[in-house]
């Protein structure tokens, strides 16, 4: 198993499909970061050499890819900003309830509980 910015990926598993255990990084990005380091999406990650995994490293760590608490402080921030001045995809944060236009009526019961319990 190999360690990558805190994470361990799986021997078992595709490289493209074990980056994804990245917060931040999903299946087109991964794919478009190993085809950037000419790594082959499709090899387990116990096939790939060790130098190909530090040049990983190297492109993560100076890459402008928002990645893990980044990322996470990112979304915070415009969730905050959304609150602040009191749009309406902030007062729906702030209620817990769906965002984009979901029903509901009769769908949605488990956003709608948790708001309840809050009270």
């Amino acid at each position: 198993m190999v360690r990558l910015l805190g994470h361990t990926l799986l021997n078992k598993k595709k490289i493209y499909i074990a980056l994804t255990s990245i917060y931040g990084i999903g299946i087109v990005t991964s794919k478009k970061i190993l085809k950037d380091l000419n790594i082959d999406p499709e090899l387990k990650v116990i096939n790939v050499p060790e130098s190909k995994f530090s040049d990983l490293r190297k492109y993560l760590e100076n890459s402008n890819i928002k990645l893990e608490e980044n990322l996470k402080r990112y979304i915070a921030t415009n969730i905050r900003r959304l609150k602040e001045v009191n749009s309406y995809r902030g007062k729906r944060h702030l209620k817990g309830l769906p965002l984009r236009g979901q029903r509901t009526r009769t769908n949605n019961r488990t956003s709608r509980r948790l708001f309840i319990s809050k009270n």
